[in-house]
């Protein structure tokens, strides 16, 4: 009984050892594996930084070449046909082809956009002198814009005096709103998730006051800039334009159905100063998203903000 209980004893011992080795090396592994994903991920995150920053560079020369060779910008030059989902993974791979730590999938796709062709929050303020004032033409195309799209006009009216306020010198009783950056921003002025949801692909956020592009605007915008022009007008618009873009502003206002009175020229425009460069990346288990803001002064293309989005893996094939 005696040699019985030690043999038992010494089996329970050695199952006891072989648990603790068993959860040592587990454990071990595990910090191991951690570490590897974390230093996977980084480089992921590396690789697609840097891809991206490759797109926005080559986005600028496209920006700047078009520049040069035109100085009318329109839906039919090549900056506007997008890059469609393409896989990079030949250009990330190691020399060594044994490394299976090589990254199997890297797909590139992005556009270019015209964001002039869209109605711009910022032409609501005319600064003279000191003192910010409501550009009443320009408010009155945002009027229009809402109604066409249902959007409550109580949220306009915040957005309007929120920007004077932001751009006002003199003290007021409230605090100063910060002046935007972004379309987004205009959600601290009184813009709900939903109307700029709406508004999004419509409106924009820029710098500085900019005429309207009218061979990029869509037809609701087309309808929002000009007085009177109803949905099938400004739809026959942009079918003429796609056979012939506008030589000027007043070739634009020529075209105009006799019932609409012509809108003033100068708030209108054939040609872009700024773009918006929209790129994605999926980078094995990463996707990120980027978007930026260029501004082309002559034959210089600068950025004048840039972001990036990591998102949950798609398929950027579909």
């Amino acid at each position: 009984m005696r040699r019985a209980r030690q043999r038992g004893a010494a089996l329970l011992m050695a199952m006891l050892t072989v648990g603790v080795v068993a959860t040592l090396a587990a454990t071990a592994y595990w910090q191991q594996w951690r570490a590897w994903a974390i230093e996977r991920s980084e480089r992921e995150r590396t690789q697609a930084a840097w891809l991206l920053t490759g797109a926005l560079d080559w986005a600028r020369l496209i920006v700047r070449e078009d520049g040069r060779a035109s100085t009318v910008d329109h839906l039919g030059e090549p900056w506007t046909v997008p890059l469609q989902a393409t896989r990079l993974s030949t250009f990330l791979e190691r020399a060594d082809s044994n490394d299976t730590d090589a990254t199997d999938e890297a797909w590139l796709s992005g556009r270019i956009e015209d964001e002039q062709g869209r109605l711009n929050w910022r032409n609501l303020v005319e600064v003279i002198g000191d003192a910010p004032q409501l550009a009443r033409a320009e408010y009155a195309r945002f009027e229009r814009l809402f109604a066409q799209l249902g959007l409550p006009r109580n949220e306009l009216d915040a957005v309007a005096q929120g920007l004077l306020r932001a751009w006002s010198a003199a003290p007021t009783s409230g605090p100063t709103p910060l002046r935007p950056q972004r379309l987004a921003d205009l959600r601290r002025l009184g813009l709900s998730h939903g109307t700029l949801a709406a508004l999004e692909a419509l409106t924009t956020w820029l710098p500085t006051p900019t005429a309207l592009n009218v061979n990029t605007a869509p037809p609701a915008v087309l309808q929002a800039a000009v007085a009177g022009l109803d949905a099938s007008a400004a739809q026959r618009l942009v079918q003429q334009r796609a056979q012939r873009h506008f030589a000027s502003p007043q070739a634009f206002v020529a075209a105009l159905p006799p019932s609409v009175a012509p809108p003033d020229a100068t708030a209108l425009a054939v040609n872009s100063r700024y773009f918006r460069v929209t790129g994605r990346v999926r980078l094995g288990s990463l996707t990120v998203d980027q978007q930026a803001l260029l501004v082309r002064d002559g034959v210089r293309v600068n950025v004048v903000w840039r972001q990036q989005y990591p998102l949950p893996t798609t398929d950027m094939t579909q």
